[in-house]
């Protein structure tokens, strides 16, 4: 019999050596089958397929993974633009990044408390983080670990949003406080439904915001919006709201916005603080005069020195972390955002890694602090939806007007949003007894779905502003960050409210 493709050899030695062969084939193949099979057998590290998928979040609040392998593998950079196809990071030019200038300006201008725009959350231009720390998986809150945090045994921030009739506690015509760039309905968007979806926790009930329940919770006690922009939007929405059972006086200055409520001596307050560390203009090191120096290690002492009048302290920040600026720590200049000389050599630390660190410094200083008694609330990371590009290439949330019903992740905002939590968790520690003053506000994943929130195009009440894409398919420039009012933020304040109850009821217990 001759094997396909062969011929037989000739004569009886030829047989032999034919022979031989196969067996010696069949052997080699059986050691083989014998090898592969001891090594699935073997103690290897396990890893399947959807490990190496990036996770997407399918329905309202469950998540699954994605059909697509698109995740970044090359542990360089993890910053937002390069994540959504934005403009590539700025080029060096004698010695150091350029920042590069769209010509269109930000989002929101802070115009009392900063002249420099205040950055959507894609900032620039792409970050680069060392490939040492870019590859480490991101801190995320574990649903066991955050129910501490929670109000008593309830996960507020695990549910879906539902349609709700009532609609909204105030208008943009019942409040008279609502920046301008936020007033949707103002500035013309003819749709309404973003302002009726509600948040619907799966294992409770959150109320809606009961105005005279939480002015009596905070009876002769001042709550302060610590933060930026995203600090201050949700700060107006809380004045909105009482504002409709309560007229409040205006007693700030521009050091700090101040709201009264004299029926019960309540104060809400607002302190700018882009970075709530300590930032300065002038050289340090290598890093030049006229940069932003971030000081990573020294929390902002333009709200700490107000930290003793504050009962309840609302902290948020981040997005500033994408703006031109070198990191000091330690003394020593260690890293920058869209900076860094070229004779300097390495970086030593990234935005997303001095982020980290800056929240850790802040939240310590804050909870162990001898002269403050009160309950710090950290609102974790806002994240923004500009689709096809960041704030000032292209980005855009026009057309949005109900709940994603599926949300690709964002790499930039979960990074960001781990390196929130991991800062956390270090404060925690760090304060020891004091540790229990802290309480983490977790609504990064709930409102990764509100797409439909943002102002969009409407951001002025100019009749003659573009809200459609251009006849080359461009869009208009739009706000994908901040929140309309009224709208989505007022959840927040829904919240803040429970977790205020919770603890207060608590303390007297």
């Amino acid at each position: 019999m001759t094997l396909p493709g062969r011929k037989a050899p000739a004569g009886a030695s030829g047989v032999r050596r034919w022979v031989v062969t196969i067996v010696a084939s069949v052997l080699a193949l059986v050691l083989t089958l014998v090898v592969i099979s001891l090594s699935a057998g073997s103690s290897l590290p396990r890893t399947s397929l959807q490990d190496y998928l990036p996770v997407r979040v399918t329905g309202l609040g469950k998540l699954s993974s994605s059909e697509h392998a698109d995740g970044n593998t090359s542990g360089t950079a993890i910053g937002e633009e390069s994540l959504r196809g934005g403009r590539e990071p700025a080029v060096e030019q004698n010695g150091q990044v350029g920042d590069v200038s769209s010509g269109e300006p930000s989002p929101v201008t802070e115009t009392i408390e900063s002249k420099e725009p205040d950055p959507a959350a894609s900032g620039d231009t792409a970050s680069t983080p060392d490939e040492d720390s870019s590859n480490d998986e991101p801190q995320k809150a574990e649903q066991g670990e955050l129910l501490i945090q929670f109000p008593g045994t309830c996960n507020l921030y695990q549910g879906k949003w539902v349609l709700d009739s009532a609609g909204p506690l105030y208008t943009n015509n019942s409040c008279p406080i609502i920046t301008q760039m936020q007033n949707c309905q103002g500035n013309g968007r003819p749709d309404k439904e973003y302002e009726n979806w509600r948040w619907k926790p799966e294992e409770c009930v959150l109320p809606r915001f009961d105005a005279w329940k939480f002015l009596e919770l905070m009876r002769g006690k001042t709550l302060a919006f610590v933060g930026d922009s995203v600090a201050r939007n949700q700060m107006e929405s809380l004045v909105c709201l009482l504002w409709q059972v309560d007229v409040p006086q205006n007693r700030g200055n521009k050091r700090m916005h101040k709201w009264l409520f004299k029926s019960t001596s309540t104060t809400i307050a607002r302190v700018w603080s882009s970075w709530l560390v300590h930032r300065s203009n002038e050289a340090v090191g290598i890093a030049p005069k006229g940069i932003d120096k971030v000081f990573l290690d020294i929390p902002d002492e333009t709200f700490m020195e107000f930290l003793p009048r504050f009962d309840v302290l609302v902290l948020s920040s981040g997005h500033w972390f994408a703006k031109r600026s070198a990191y000091v720590l330690n003394g020593n200049v260690v890293g920058g955002q869209l900076w860094w000389p070229r004779q300097a050599g390495k970086m030593q630390m990234n935005n997303v890694d001095a982020f980290g660190v800056s929240v850790e410094t802040c939240l310590t200083a804050v909870a162990t602090n001898p002269n403050f008694t009160g309950l710090a609330i950290v609102r974790t990371w806002s994240p923004d939806h500009y689709e096809g590009g960041a704030w000032n290439t292209g980005g855009s949330c026009t057309g949005k007007v109900k709940p994603l019903d599926e949300v690709v992740r964002n790499g930039f905002t979960d990074v960001m949003y781990g390196k929130q939590v991991e800062g956390f968790r270090k404060a925690v520690k760090n304060a020891g007894q004091h540790g229990s003053r802290l309480k983490l506000m977790d609504i990064t994943e709930p409102f990764a779905f509100r797409a439909d929130g943002h102002p969009g195009p409407y951001r002025s009440p100019d009749p003659n502003k573009k809200t459609q894409r251009g006849p080359d398919g461009k869009p208009p420039p739009q706000d994908c960050l901040h929140w309309c009012m009224p709208g989505p933020v007022d959840t927040w304040n829904e919240m803040l409210l429970e977790i205020i109850r919770t603890e207060f009821e608590k303390n007297r217990s």
